[in-house]
């Protein structure tokens, strides 16, 4: 299911998803276009939590490269790499 303009946060969240790196911006706007209508409420709130990492301490977690310390996390990231991969 696909974002659409009526959700409230959508105008922030697509503010939030561009990044100073173009591979965080492929990975965040793709999910957030194809996979953050999907969420629940516990989930679009660590999606959010997620965009207030810094640049490549957010990518080295998309990426694989390292796993953060909290689960919820570690638990999105994975529903982000999954986006980006179809």
């Amino acid at each position: 299911m696909a974002v659409t303009n009526s959700d409230p946060t959508l105008a922030s969240l697509r503010w939030q998803c561009r990044r100073g790196m173009l591979e965080l911006d492929l990975f965040l706007q793709r999910f957030l276009l194809h996979g953050y209508a999907d969420l629940n409420q516990q989930q679009k709130r660590d999606f959010i939590e997620i965009l207030a990492f810094p640049d490549q301490e957010l990518l080295e977690i998309l990426l694989g490269q390292v796993s953060a310390t909290e689960q919820h996390i570690n638990e999105i990231a994975e529903k982000i790499r999954q986006c980006a991969a179809l």
